[in-house]
């Protein structure tokens, strides 16, 4: 009962992190500004950390949240708890890395990228806790 509350969770945290890495990409390839509160969206969104070998990092982070919604929807047990857990937390530390940027070498925050590193650290913490939950993975995971 815990895991398919836990695997619906993920779902809906996967869904919303598509929702807000979506509207970057979106504001990226429209060459408008992002709604922002904080004032410092602009400033993130412009810097030199917004992309990566000219790709929008929001972009990146889209691929990343629709591949960990397809992980949690078409592979099914230990392929399943492991390749989510595997993406999310690799998404996690890859948002805590820019980040520091933010706080740090930008000085400016963003409140859409602070939306994201918290959809994924909840992310990472409920994929890995699936996992360590299933045995590291001993038990199939059909939760769907």
């Amino acid at each position: 009962m815990l895991d398919r509350r836990l695997y619906r969770t993920a779902l809906g945290l996967a869904a919303v992190g598509i929702a807000v890495a979506a509207y970057l990409t979106y504001v990226h390839y429209a060459g408008i500004e992002p709604a922002c509160s904080t004032g410092g969206c602009e400033v993130v969104q412009t810097s030199e950390w917004a992309d990566v070998y000219g790709v929008p990092v929001a972009l990146l982070g889209l691929a990343g949240y629709i591949m960990i919604l397809i992980s949690l929807l078409a592979l099914r047990g230990d392929a399943q708890l492991f390749v989510s857990a595997a993406l999310s937390l690799v998404g996690f530390l890859y948002s805590a890395y820019l980040t520091y940027q933010e706080l740090f070498t930008i000085k400016a925050i963003c409140q859409w990228c602070v939306a994201s590193a918290v959809v994924l650290t909840l992310l990472a913490i409920v994929t890995l806790w699936r996992l360590l939950a299933s045995g590291g993975g001993s038990e199939p995971a059909d939760a769907g």
